[in-house]
């Protein structure tokens, strides 16, 4: 019996020693990260956001500079592989839309894409 009690303790203190050190003495800080650090998953969320905005406003010049700061080299490709990897995988309609129409001002428009073509963005001729 005095040996649980002893472990329990034990546990106890070393559980809140740990959290008192993890979360109050050295907590993990992030400064300056690059947007090349971002697990891939947040990339393509960050993309439909760019694409998006690109939907509302037109301005393709501003939507590749901020799909810059991903470190991607090939913007339009990762464009276009992101857009059918949403299609492919049934996501969300709006987001793809959005990303077809970055895509076709990219002039990255493939077969797949065509159902989710809009009419016409803001600042562009149709």
């Amino acid at each position: 019996m005095r040996f649980i009690i002893s472990l329990l303790i034990g546990l106890l203190v070393g559980v809140g020693l740990g959290l008192y050190l993890g979360w109050i003495q050295f907590p993990v800080e992030f400064v300056n990260s690059s947007m090349t650090d971002v697990s891939p998953r947040f990339k393509e969320e960050y993309t439909v956001m760019i694409a998006t905005g690109y939907s509302g406003d037109g301005d393709l010049v501003g939507a590749v500079e901020r799909l810059r700061r991903l470190g991607v080299e090939n913007i339009p490709a990762y464009v276009q592989e992101t857009t059918e990897r949403y299609i492919t995988n049934s996501r969300n309609v709006d987001d793809i839309r959005y990303l077809v129409t970055l895509a076709e001002g990219l002039d990255r428009l493939t077969p797949i894409m065509e159902p989710y073509r809009q009419v016409s963005v803001p600042g562009q001729a149709s």
